[in-house]
Formats: structure tokens, sequence, C-alpha cells
């Protein structure tokens, strides 16, 4: 099964020293896990945090429905991933958009029976990278408009891609109602504690288009603002005011920013990030956008529960 993708910027996926040149496809394995994470808690399952000390099996050598595709201690993965450039040879270096056209291939071989629903699932996953998230490693830097410093390192883009099609000859033939059935399951392992990372669901999604958060000088920063973090230069990893939603969004040492932003061109940029329920909802998120873009709508803020409709079909002859 071929899903066919073209990178928009360089992928980031780091060899053992942390260096970009080389292709480590372990990396693109990671990112795809923690979305399809992602989705599965966005449609009501629970996934487990391999990461952490909730992760799959429990006692009883129960797994949730992630690990049942991606495999955990005792379960071996369902299936062997390749990365191929367009004449099917298996990408060595770092994937850009110069080489080939940016074109590049997962092929996903079973080694074990797939449902119908982890392809779709799968399928939804890649699609959900490509139009509203990032893949690999690096996405937590941000632009910068100012001149001397947009080209730095830790401004530039990673992990945008285009989806150009699935593999061929197939579609997915179920529905989102068939799909939440599938991933809550009574089978699956649901006892688990996840309230440390179930902020990481596509129910506290976010996502605007065509719009981006930067440090246009010294002392402006659209991004910070959005943080709650100062916008001075020399004051940027201070927070403005301390506060839970301040720190939560802003992250700590060790600890993911909850708002991504890129600057592509062609793109027009691309912001997301996730809201936590109790602390920071969907209306706080709109209401530092808006101070940070002009003219900002609330229609062009999209949520994790529009996209799913969008990644789904809702009736049988849909």
């Amino acid at each position: 099964m071929d899903w066919k993708l073209k990178a928009l910027t360089p992928i980031w996926t780091g060899d053992a020293n942390g260096r970009p040149e080389r292709l480590i496809p372990t990396g693109i394995m990671g990112s795809l896990r923690w979305w399809f994470e992602v989705l599965v808690r966005g449609l009501g399952g629970k996934a487990c945090d391999p990461t952490s000390d909730v992760r799959c099996p429990d006692q009883n050598g129960r797994h949730c429905v992630v690990c049942e595709l991606f495999g955990c201690t005792g379960w071996a993965r369902k299936f062997r991933l390749m990365v191929l450039d367009k004449d099917s040879q298996v990408i060595l270096d770092q994937i850009k958009p110069t080489k080939d056209n940016g074109i590049f291939v997962l092929r996903f071989i079973p080694l074990r029976p797939i449902q119908d629903e982890e392809w779709c699932l799968l399928d939804a996953t890649l699609r959900l990278i490509a139009d509203y998230g990032a893949i690999g490693g690096k996405t937590v830097f941000k632009p910068s408009e100012e001149p001397n410093r947009q080209n730095a390192l830790h401004h530039q883009d990673f992990g945008l891609v285009q989806y150009e099609h699935g593999p061929e000859g197939w579609q997915c033939n179920k529905t989102l109602k068939d799909i939440r059935a599938y991933v809550t399951k009574s089978r699956w392992r649901q006892d688990f504690n996840d309230s440390a990372f179930a902020w990481a669901s596509l129910q506290n999604f976010w996502c605007v288009k065509r719009r981006y958060l930067a440090r246009q000088d010294a002392n402006t920063s659209s991004f910070n603002r959005i943080i709650g973090r100062h916008m001075r230069k020399n004051r940027g990893q201070q927070l403005f005011q301390n506060t839970d939603a301040n720190r939560w969004l802003a992250g700590r040492q060790q600890e993911s920013k909850k708002v991504f932003s890129f600057k592509h061109p062609e793109e027009g940029g691309r912001t997301f990030g996730f809201v936590k329920p109790g602390l920071v909802d969907f209306n706080e998120v709109k209401r530092r956008l808006r101070q940070a873009w002009n003219g900002f709508q609330d229609n062009e803020f999209l949520t994790g529960a529009q996209i799913l409709n969008q990644l789904f079909r809702q009736e049988k002859d849909a």
C-alpha cells in the first residue's frame, strides 16, 4: 500500500548525532504514530503514550487501538515501512523539495492482516499531517521577519508535505461513524489514566491556514504574544504574565510549546496548536490570535471537530 507525498519543505528526522543529512525512517514512524494517537483520541478512543509510564500492554496483556497497529511490548508492529523515491528506490538522504520535485512514497508492507478501519485511519492520519500539521522533527521552530535572521536554522520551516494520492485502486469504504465504533470497541485497553497527555487530541486541535506567527523585530513578536511570553528579544523566554495558561502554551524545558507556525510562501503560512479544557479553550486562543493578526475572522479558525468531517465520509452513500 503506497502513499505518494510531496515535500514542500525539508523533512528533519535526525541521526544519532541529531544531524539531518540522512533519512532515519524511525523518525517518520514516530511522527506518524503521534498523529495517529491524536486522531484516535479525537474520535473518542484511548491511546497510550509509549514514551511515558502509561504504555501498553496492561497487566492482562491488553493494548490500545494504536498499539494494535504500531506495536508494543509483546505485540509486533503489523507493517514494515519503506520510504522510497519516485523510482521506488529506498531514500537514504534527507527528503527535500529540491530533489525529485519533493516526491516520495511511504510504502506500508503488511506483516499481519490489517483491518479496513486501520488503513482508513492511516490514510486520514497522512491527510491530517499534510493539510493541517507537519511531520518529523524541528517543527517547533518559529518564523522570523527580521531581514538578517530569516534564514537562520531555528527560523526555517521543516516537515510540511502535500498529499498527492493514496494506494492505486483503494479508497476508504468506512464512514466517520464506522471509524468511531472501531476505535471505541471494548476489546481495546481503556483503563489507563491519560490526563498528562489527553490534550494531544483532535478534540483539542485548531488550525489557521494562510497565516503565520513570527518575530517582527527585536521588540515585537506575534508568536510570543500568543503564547504569553514577553515580546522583547532579551526577555523572550520570560512569561509576560505567570499564569497556568501561559505556562502551558509556552511549554517548559523538555516540554513542547502548544502552538506551531510555518511561513511557507506557497502555502501562505500555517499555524496550528492545541487547547486544554479547563485551562485554555478555543475562545481564548481566538482572542489572542485577534491581537496578533489584523482582520482575523472566526471562520478562519478550524477546530478538530470540523477537520474530522473533512477526513471521513458521513454516510455510506456519500
